[in-house]
């Protein structure tokens, strides 16, 4: 009987090696949420290297796509298991909350998917910096929503979904945000995988070597690109509801042109067209966080200072558009267990 090993897999066993160390006690409550912390940047950078790196477009609005998820997600959590003030008194038992989030995760997903559908038609017949001004325009609409709907706080954010994970750390005592987190990696990274080297992803890869080419060829171009940018944002949305319930609150400022600037670092710091360099990405990324906490502020002018540095000097970033198998072929003999 033969084995298939590959990145999923081997996120499966580093996600039940994370619960085994949580559960043992030897992850503190810091440690558990730099992890997660990690993990929700992979799943940022990983979705919008999809469009940016394997359809080849340039977008700069994915905060606004994970804002929506984060927000949608948050108001359904509050609303099923959460007494509130604007939403009166929750429809479901806590105890039904560790069955009922990944439905949670599953609306912001859906909701940011369909944001993502209404950038995508209008990308249709757009390129490059045309792009990148109507996905930033897109996410600055996001925030001025946010900002105007006293519903969920206005400018003043929405919180009461952290009670949600506290219930469920109650009923059974565990790191759930690590496993949820670490979930979303690897439901992610499976799910990427899948797309890229399907048919649609073979036309997604068309487009990005050239449209007009793959036109030709009769490959629908237009039913690609919105397929890619509602992956795209779903997998946004669906970070941005990790996030929401790891911090416990969000608030449109939360989800400005800094964060889409973070995700682009992160994407050209790994690679343009790599999974694995996203995914190396996001950890190097998430650790040099921690580094430059004591600068405050002025970190926001190390970040991008960094992917003006990359481009300079790096332009294809740590692993171009290879994998980790390209890099070092011999691992592909790991490849297949018998």
């Amino acid at each position: 009987m033969s084995v298939r090993f590959t990145i999923p897999t081997a996120l499966c066993a580093l996600l039940l090696g994370l619960m085994a160390t949580a559960q043992a006690g030897f992850l503190g409550q810091y440690e558990v949420t730099f992890l997660c912390t990690m993990g929700v940047y992979m799943i940022l950078a990983a979705s919008l290297n999809l469009v940016n790196g394997y359809m080849g477009e340039f977008s700069c609005g994915h905060a606004g796509f994970m804002a929506v998820g984060a927000y949608v997600s948050s108001i359904v959590g509050v609303f099923l298991f959460v007494p509130d003030q604007v939403f009166g008194q929750p429809w479901l038992p806590m105890s039904m909350a560790p069955l009922a989030f990944p439905i949670i995760l599953a609306t912001g997903f859906a909701s940011a998917a369909l944001v993502g559908l209404l950038v995508a038609i209008p990308s249709f017949k757009t390129r490059g910096d045309y792009l990148a001004i109507i996905t930033l325009a897109a996410g600055y609409i996001v925030k001025s929503a946010l900002e105007n709907i006293e519903a969920v706080g206005g400018p003043r954010g929405f919180m009461g979904m952290k009670k949600v994970v506290l219930g469920m750390e109650e009923m059974f005592p565990m790191s759930w945000m690590l496993l949820w987190v670490f979930g979303g990696v690897v439901f992610t990274v499976w799910v990427l995988r899948r797309f890229v080297y399907s048919t649609y992803g073979k036309g997604v890869t068309a487009i990005h070597q050239d449209e007009v080419a793959a036109e030709i060829m009769s490959v629908n171009t237009n039913k690609m690109k919105l397929v890619a940018f509602m992956l795209s944002s779903g997998l946004a949305g669906l970070a941005g509801g990790l996030y929401a319930y790891l911090i416990g609150f969000v608030n449109p400022a939360s989800f400005t042109i800094l964060r889409s600037t973070e995700c682009l670092v992160m994407v050209y710091l790994g690679g343009m067209g790599s999974l694995t360099g996203s995914i190396l990405a996001a950890g190097i990324f998430t650790i040099l966080l921690e580094f430059l906490k004591p600068l405050e502020q002025l970190k926001w002018v190390a970040i991008p200072m960094l992917l003006i540095v990359l481009m300079q000097f790096r332009s294809e970033g740590i692993m171009g558009n290879r994998e980790l198998s390209d890099v070092f072929p011999k691992l592909k003999r790991f490849y297949r267990f018998k």
